[in-house]
């Protein structure tokens, strides 16, 4: 196993005064349900709940209930309709589906400290045949990530999505977000207009903070997608912009860039964790953070806007001066 640990939050406390918690979301080809679950007991036993042949949930003692699931609405659907597995269309949609749609685990949220098992579980699915992103060219695989935010304030959750703007494009290639990904639009970037009202922005309401999001955003398809902490805020309002039952409110961010590398032997989860810990890091640097949000409005052009490439360029240096990669 991977000696590397997962690098510390700058705040390590959620809004109740607890240890942050982060849950991750894998999606991969290569092996069926039943096959993952093998591996999963293996690694980390639990008592296996079966929902239907499209999902299944291991209870873990002492870190919660890891949901594994045939990563289609509609299957899952007709299986709990349907009796779960009582029904043998069901079943052969089931054997079909494994075949051709991915398999998700998704994680219950973790501490930091107890993240560090799930190394062990990934290089378990690895050398069970598990394949990521580069799997199949038409194979939009990742890994979500899901911290808990530190704070409810309409202030604070300003700061991270000025940070996260602010680094977006640069995310794209500290990921090296694969291609197919890049064209699906699953994990689109948040509007350059977008960005230039949050740089302007140094105080709102939570009203505010939502509706100029929703204004912008009215998607779950972006790569830091807040429609989970804005419906765990206030429900109806967002429920009322976007109809779409997959939104599960939430106090966490739900971060959707980096790729699925699971077939990759030197691999690990604490890639994508190094990355997206510098957007929580930048977010609770105000300092920093006013340098970068006066640096896009002043690299403004007529018409053409910021340079992109010139934009990531200065960034990357700036985050290695400061030791941050």
């Amino acid at each position: 196993m991977s000696n590397e640990s997962f690098k510390a939050l700058t705040e390590p406390l959620n809004y109740e005064g607890k240890d942050r918690k982060v849950g991750f979301e894998l999606e991969f080809s290569g092996l069926t349900l039943d096959q993952t679950i093998d591996v999963m007991q293996q690694v980390l036993p639990g008592e296996l709940v079966s929902v239907s042949k499209a999902e299944q949930e291991i209870e873990v003692d002492g870190l919660g209930s890891f949901k594994v699931e045939i990563d289609w609405d509609y299957l899952k659907r007709k299986a709990k309709a349907e009796g779960g597995d009582k029904s043998a269309w069901v079943r052969e949609l089931g054997s079909l589906a494994e075949n051709l749609v991915p398999i998700e685990i998704v994680c219950p949220p973790l501490t930091l400290e107890q993240c560090e098992q799930l190394l062990t579980l990934t290089e378990a699915l690895r050398e069970a045949g598990a394949k990521g992103t580069d799997e199949s060219w038409i194979a939009a695989y990742g890994v979500h990530i899901n911290p808990e935010v530190p704070s409810l304030s309409a202030n604070v959750l300003l700061r991270y999505l000025q940070a996260f703007s602010l680094l977006q494009w640069w995310l794209v290639e500290a990921h090296r977000v694969d291609t197919t990904r890049k064209l699906s639009p699953y994990i689109d970037k948040y509007p350059e207009a977008y960005i230039r009202l949050l740089v302007n922005q140094h105080e709102v309401t939570q009203e505010q903070l939502i509706d100029d999001y929703l204004k912008h955003n009215a998607t779950r398809n972006r790569a830091l997608d807040m429609l989970p902490l804005f419906a765990f805020l206030d429900e109806e309002k967002v429920m009322g912009a976007v109809d779409d039952k997959k939104i599960k409110a939430r106090p966490t961010f739900h971060y959707r860039l980096p790729n699925c590398q699971l077939e990759h032997p030197d691999w690990q989860l604490t890639e994508p964790w190094k990355v997206w810990w510098v957007v929580d890091a930048l977010a609770n640097d105000q300092q920093a953070l006013d340098y970068w949000k006066q640096a896009f409005i002043d690299a403004e052009r007529p018409l053409i806007g910021v340079s992109e490439k010139d934009w990531k360029e200065r960034l990357e240096q700036w985050l290695k001066d400061r030791e941050w990669l």
